[in-house]
């Protein structure tokens, strides 16, 4: 009986151990994503605001190598509200991580600018989206995180 016990107990070990390494997926998913297509589906879908797209290279905004990035589209306001939307393709997952502290830095400073004259804007950059899988990275401050969440799972995020 006692070897039954041990037994059961290194198979449950065993089973849990598996289970977990199963789940474990995270920023190195294996995904393809039509950058254009995925910013089009944003910026038509979550923005109320009339974005356009960046007259200048997004490296400029976004403060990364050029030589880090296969494809970047970027759409931001006129500077009316803080509603943006960018799709970033890196060179590889490791480029994309360090794409989401870039990111995160163009929020903070965006927060600092709208703070001092649109409280409703610098709220929206409180709820501002960064996530990456594999070697993409999106951004998307917008006025309907449910939704923007809702499409960025169906594109694997």
């Amino acid at each position: 009986m006692k070897k039954f016990k041990k037994f059961a107990a290194v198979l449950c070990t065993a089973l849990i151990a598996l289970t977990l390494t199963a789940c474990g997926g995270g920023k190195s998913k294996d995904v393809t994503v039509d950058t254009a297509k995925l910013a089009d589906e944003l910026l038509t879908t979550v923005t109320s605001d009339e974005l356009s797209k960046m007259s200048v290279d997004p490296s400029t905004v976004y403060l990364y190598q050029s030589d880090d990035v296969t494809s970047a589209i970027a759409y931001a306001s006129s500077g009316a509200t803080a509603c943006e939307v960018a799709v970033i393709e890196s060179k590889d997952a490791a480029n994309a991580e360090s794409m989401e502290k870039l990111l995160q830095d163009r929020v903070d400073s965006q927060k600092a600018l709208y703070a001092s004259y649109d409280a409703a804007s610098a709220g929206k950059l409180d709820d501002a989206i960064i996530k990456s899988a594999g070697k993409y990275t999106v951004l998307c401050v917008c006025d309907d995180t449910d939704k923007a969440n809702e499409i960025l799972k169906n594109y694997g995020f």
